[in-house]
């Protein structure tokens, strides 16, 4: 035990100081504007060059040092959340090889190199998904799998496509082959792999399933890895994104996206899954800033939303762990009485995911939502935007109402002991950099101060639409909590907005489970059908049925023998009268 220990204690130390390495590298590159592109030749056989790239900006090195330090954070929690599991090395070499992953996508300007990382990363989140094995978790792994298959599918359709311009680096074409037909394919495709990888409409559905992995992962997963890899991809083509009709599809995908996930997590229970949904709601919003053409605003959303959604899914593991594996917000209550430390925790971090003033996410959301009313949208948006930031007020105070401010509603003791110092330190890092890392990317990112001028009720209409969400989660809770619920009055409206549009329901009965089918069909009626009857097992049934009738022959069966000359009279009957 105490050598897979000290394999977390390793881990989170480098990656540590992985991160201050990072650090200082973001800091030199910004101050000096400086990009340092690296390639060199791996294979020269005749006119095809195989080259390995590498692009370090200042973009990829403070990305790399949010990643390593949730990760850091992630693996020392590990050391205590899996303390029970027999395999911890295993597990931490799963995670470590995830991350690698995603820093090698990080990196990379080749997209042969961004595929390598995009696979690894869908591949390693499907052993992690299914890292419990059981029944629920295989199905949750396949769905988050052939999800995700979508993507590499369509990036493999863009490495071919690039094939015409002689060159896998997608740096060189974005500066001047943006009205080419073939850079507009190579844009929708691009487009079309990014929304699956960050869950976009119609490819939701895998998100929540993904929660059956353990919690680390989740803290990991949904705040700075697999999910923000579609959104880190059209960051870096977003020169790509200038064609309207794409912008305007990948807009309405991504709002839609911010709503649903906002009203479905109004009618969850299962406390991981409401913290997925919101993970999906800010996903719809970093695409949808990013479809307005600022990408450096999505890119700081991407790192403010990192460090809080980190800290609520570890305060979320702490809970569940505290009792005794149960995730259901309603057989909760009075948490904060009995362990105070993560409750502040988890107040501090839902707090700043709903954009409270002078928290890290008030900085990206607040700019976000004022750059929308300066923007020339249309009220559809505007109203997608706002509402959906009012539901995020909604379900947060929802979950705080079921946690902090209910009754104690156990359904029988659980082990409410005093917080785990070990998750309490990582969550502690993660808390003070979820309280600072606004201001300090505020500085960082847009070093030239801009000034938003807006008339005061569109300045003060976010705090006006963030007060209205939380007087309403405040009354649907206590209506839901201490009386019957009113929403089973509309079972079928309740029934639809809860599994998520059916979106789930299209992904494995429809697409998924068509597509099977049609599969299954193929193989039923060509593999084990036409192939076999036209070679070796239709051959082998002719031998045999040809062998057994030589059989009955020699053994000099009368039956066979009467049959026969009965059958060669009849034929030579018949031939004498044709021939008069």
């Amino acid at each position: 035990m105490n050598k897979m220990f000290s394999i977390c204690f390793i881990s989170s130390f480098f990656l540590f100081f992985f991160f201050l390495i990072n650090f200082f590298f973001t800091l030199y590159f910004i101050l000096n504007d400086m990009v340092i592109f690296m390639e060199w030749e791996l294979i020269s056989f005749n006119s095809m060059n195989i080259v390995m790239s590498l692009l370090f900006d200042w973009m990829s090195f403070m990305f790399m040092m949010f990643v390593s330090l949730i990760s850091c954070s992630v693996i020392y929690y590990s050391k205590s959340y899996m303390s029970s599991e027999m395999n911890l090395n295993r597990f931490i070499l799963l995670v470590l090889l995830f991350i690698m992953s995603m820093i090698f996508l990080i990196i990379s300007p080749n997209i042969i190199s961004i595929l390598l990382g995009w696979d690894g990363l869908g591949l390693v989140s499907y052993c992690l998904v299914i890292y419990y094995q059981n029944l629920k978790s295989y199905n949750a792994g396949m769905l988050t799998m052939l999800s995700n298959r979508i993507g590499d599918v369509f990036i493999l359709m863009v490495i071919s496509w690039m094939v015409n311009y002689g060159s896998w680096n997608y740096i060189f074409y974005l500066n001047f082959m943006i009205n080419d037909v073939e850079m507009l394919i190579i844009s929708g495709l691009i487009i079309v792999a990014g929304m699956t990888k960050s869950a976009q409409i119609p490819f939701s559905s895998w998100l929540p399933a993904a929660m059956a992995a353990p919690t680390p992962v989740s803290a990991l997963v949904h705040s700075s890895t697999l999910v923000t890899a579609g959104v880190y991809l059209l960051i870096r083509f977003n020169l790509l994104l200038m064609d309207m009709f794409f912008l305007k599809l990948l807009l309405l995908f991504s709002s839609l996206t911010m709503l649903m996930a906002g009203i479905s997590a109004n009618y969850e229970f299962d406390l991981k899954k409401i913290i997925a949904l919101s993970t999906l709601s800010q996903l719809g919003l970093m695409m949808s800033v990013l479809s307005m053409g600022l990408p450096d605003l999505a890119f700081f959303h991407l790192l403010t939303h990192a460090m809080f959604k980190a800290l609520l899914f570890m305060c979320a593991g702490t809970i569940i762990h505290l009792m005794n594996d149960n995730q259901d917000i309603r057989l909760m209550g009075g948490l904060g009485l009995y362990i105070p430390l993560t409750s502040l925790c988890m107040n501090i971090s839902n707090l700043a995911l709903c954009g409270i003033p002078f928290l890290a996410g008030f900085y990206s959301k607040d700019l976000v939502l004022e750059m929308v009313v300066m923007s020339n949208l249309n009220i559809l948006i505007f109203f997608l935007y706002y509402f959906s930031m009012g539901l995020t007020m909604f379900y947060t105070i929802r979950l705080l109402m079921y946690l902090m401010l209910n009754n104690y509603n156990l359904l029988s003791i659980y082990n409410l002991f005093d917080e785990d110092y070990i998750m309490l330190k990582s969550m502690f890092m993660l808390l003070f950099m979820s309280v600072v890392t606004g201001s300090i990317l505020s500085w960082l990112i847009f070093s030239i101060p801009y000034m938003i001028y807006l008339p005061l009720n569109l300045k003060l209409m976010i705090l006006y639409v963030s007060f209205l969400g939380a007087c309403m989660g405040y009354l649907i809770s206590k209506m839901s909590i201490y009386s019957s619920n009113k929403f089973l009055m509309f079972y079928e409206l309740s029934l639809f907005m809860s599994l998520m549009w059916f979106m789930p329901n299209l992904s494995t009965y429809g697409l998924n489970y068509y597509f099977l089918s049609i599969s299954q069909n193929m193989i039923n009626k060509i593999d084990m059908g036409w192939s076999e009857l036209y070679s070796g097992q239709g051959i082998f049934y002719i031998i045999k049925k040809y062998s057994v009738f030589n059989m009955y022959i020699q053994m000099n069966n009368l039956k066979i023998y009467m049959f026969s000359f009965i059958l060669w009279m009849m034929f030579m009957f018949l031939l004498v009268i044709i021939l008069n």
